[in-house]
């Protein structure tokens, strides 16, 4: 192996691991991880409330048994995708 191919994989390791401790700073990396955290919270309720309302379609009579049952659950997930989350980018 000849010494530029040594420089070569130096500088490379280097670049990788710059690029594995960027995170965005000030208010783009609050907007960010603002809009992430907003995310993994509401698409389950969002979800959770759209099946339920279809399956309460389904079911003869008026009910919002299975809306309001999978809203919570959805709200459940949405708070441990969040804990996770947390958990997974300790700042």
């Amino acid at each position: 192996m000849s010494q530029e191919d040594d420089n070569l994989r130096r500088a490379l390791a280097r670049q990788v691991k710059q690029l594995r401790d960027a995170r965005p700073a000030g208010l783009v990396g609050l907007l960010v991880i603002g809009g992430t955290v907003g995310l993994l919270l509401v698409v389950p309720v969002i979800v959770g409330a759209y099946l339920g309302r279809w399956l309460d379609e389904q079911l003869s009579g008026y009910s919002v048994r299975w809306t309001v049952n999978l809203i919570l659950l959805g709200l459940l997930v949405g708070v441990v995708n969040v804990i996770l989350f947390f958990r997974s980018h300790d700042r």
